[in-house]
């Protein structure tokens, strides 16, 4: 027996929950099936309420928990639609250049390595001289700037990096209404509201501040997230930290892969599993799941110690996102993008 058909019983039982949710909503739902926008609209909006709910509920534990539920899955969905999907990995340019300083930043090198592959992804885009050039000059100030951050300048980037995958989301294809509007106010609205008196105190009658694991509580978190921060505004910054990590596993999981597809109707769970092989292959996708089994293993035995793991295995990624944004807006938008993938689109 194949470990692909040890994965058919699941993901066929979830596909029948599927058909009959679906036959029980009816004609409800059918708007949302039909009209991608919509349906995202609804499913972004929905998201950023129950990161708002949890964060104000339990932000310590979805703190902790979150990498270590969903930091795997996102980092394939990072490498599938930053990399595999547009090709990038085809183009012998991008990989030679840019990709040593990544691998090294994975392997724990200084976070400038990771501007300097941004760097080198902006000079071999497919772009005009100046085009590039004003892109190289760009990820130059922001090395720069973070270069004067000394070690607050990973803290800033952990931040930061939460938003560009929204950055990318937005980005991703054009549109046709405005409904994706709705999901980006409510996110911009929510993270107001979490660096308010208001919202730190709802933390704080939940009782919060007090649910956690692993000795990873407020004060850890606060040296962790905002470090040299007076003691109020650390909390808020944590809160907020943990609400945008949330939404960014959402735009990787939930949002980005429906932008993606040319079909405007939401595929089955075979069909997802199906494109998802076709893309990433299959040693990838096993060596991903015995990663994530591996991490909940560790997890059970040293919470904090499969944390720190995990941050150390994902560190590139964010300037992967970085190269991804670079090369989208230096590159003449989504279009092209999405383009790189034509001839692998999936079902």
């Amino acid at each position: 027996m194949t470990a692909t058909t040890l994965l058919r019983g699941p993901i066929d039982a979830a596909d029948l929950v599927r058909r009959w949710w679906l036959r029980k909503l009816g004609r409800v739902v059918r708007p949302l099936i039909r009209r991608r926008e919509l349906r995202i609209a609804v499913l972004g909006s929905t998201m950023v309420c129950t990161a708002l709910l949890a964060t104000l509920v339990a932000p310590l534990w979805l703190l902790i928990l979150g990498p270590l539920v969903w930091g795997v899955p996102h980092l394939v969905a990072d490498l599938r639609y930053m990399l595999v999907r547009p090709g990038y990995h085809r183009r012998a340019a991008l990989v030679v250049l840019a990709g040593p300083p990544l691998v090294y930043v994975a392997l724990g090198g200084h976070l400038l390595w990771g501007f300097l592959a941004a760097g080198l992804a902006a000079a071999a885009a497919r772009a005009s001289l100046g085009r590039r050039a004003l892109g190289a000059v760009m990820v130059a100030a922001l090395a720069g700037s973070f270069a004067a951050l000394g070690r607050t300048g990973d803290v800033v980037f952990a931040h930061l990096h939460n938003a560009i995958a929204v950055l990318l989301w937005w980005a991703w294809r054009p549109r046709t209404s405005r409904l994706h509007w709705l999901p980006l106010a409510l996110m911009v609205a929510a993270s107001v509201f979490l660096v308010s008196d208001v919202a730190l105190s709802a933390v704080r009658a939940s009782g919060g501040l007090q649910w956690f694991g692993g000795g990873m509580g407020p004060e850890y978190q606060v040296w962790r997230l905002s470090p040299g921060v007076g003691p109020e505004w650390a909390l808020r910054l944590v809160l907020l930290f943990c609400f945008a990590q949330t939404i960014h596993y959402g735009v990787w999981l939930g949002l980005l892969p429906d932008e993606d597809r040319d079909r405007a109707t939401p595929p089955t769970y075979r069909a997802r599993w199906a494109g998802l092989q076709a893309d990433m292959g299959r040693p990838l996708l096993w060596a991903a799941i015995a990663v994530a089994v591996a991490l909940a293993l560790w997890a059970a035995r040293d919470l904090m110690a499969a944390c720190h793991g995990y941050f150390r295995m994902a560190r590139f990624h964010g300037h992967l996102e970085l190269c991804a944004a670079m090369l989208l807006l230096i590159e003449g938008g989504s279009r092209d993008m999405r383009d790189g993938a034509g001839a692998n689109e999936h079902v």
